[in-house]
C-alpha cells in the first residue's frame, strides 16, 4: 500500500497552499496507521514498528484534541471523513 502525500494534501487542505495544517497532518498520519497495521498483521513480531505505530497513534491522538478543542464543527466533519471513532 503506497502513501500518496500529494492526494491526502489537496483532499484536506484548507487553502491552495496550505500543506501543513492540523487536518493535513492528521490525514497524513491516519495513512501511515492504517499502512503500519497492516504491517503488523503480517509481522506480529515486529516490535520496532509496532513502537512507531504507537508513536504516531499518541500523536494523531494530541493533535486530534488540539482540533477538538479550537475547530469542534471541523473535528466532526474530519473523523467521518477519515473513518475514525467507528
Amino acid at each position: 500500500m503506497e502513501i500518496n502525500k500529494q492526494e491526502l494534501v489537496k483532499e484536506f487542505q484548507i487553502h491552495d497552499n496550505d500543506s501543513g495544517s492540523t487536518e493535513v497532518q492528521i490525514a497524513i498520519l491516519t495513512a501511515r496507521i492504517r499502512h503500519l497495521t497492516e504491517h503488523l498483521k503480517k509481522h506480529p513480531k515486529d516490535f520496532h514498528t509496532r513502537r512507531g505505530l504507537l508513536k504516531l497513534v499518541g500523536r494523531r491522538r494530541k493533535m486530534l484534541r488540539y482540533i477538538k478543542a479550537k475547530k469542534p464543527e471541523v473535528y466532526l466533519e474530519l473523523i467521518n471523513k477519515l473513518g475514525l471513532r467507528g
